[in-house]
């Protein structure tokens, strides 16, 4: 007996493997965008990045550099207070 299929259909999915499910600053989920920039982040991931710490924090890009450029003399992760570095 054979089979012959017709149509097929495929559905995907996808996740951030992250340390977390949200976003340490603006709490919204990974898989989303960040509130702040409805005007620019229009599809979570290309339109929205996550970016890692060498602290292993995780952020939504526009949420951490909105971040960082209101602290005032050093720059800290805003979970673990450590100096904040982009993880390459």
């Amino acid at each position: 007996m054979k089979v012959k299929i017709k149509c097929w259909n495929g559905v995907a999915t996808w996740l951030w493997v992250a340390n977390d499910e949200n976003c340490g600053i603006c709490r919204m989920a990974f898989n989303g965008c960040c509130p702040d920039f409805e005007d620019v982040c229009k599809v979570p991931g290309d339109d929205c990045p996550l970016v890692w710490g060498q602290c292993s924090h995780c952020f939504h890009m526009h949420c951490i550099l909105k971040w960082l450029n209101a602290q005032q003399v050093q720059q800290h992760c805003p979970m673990c207070r450590q100096e904040w570095k982009f993880k390459e």
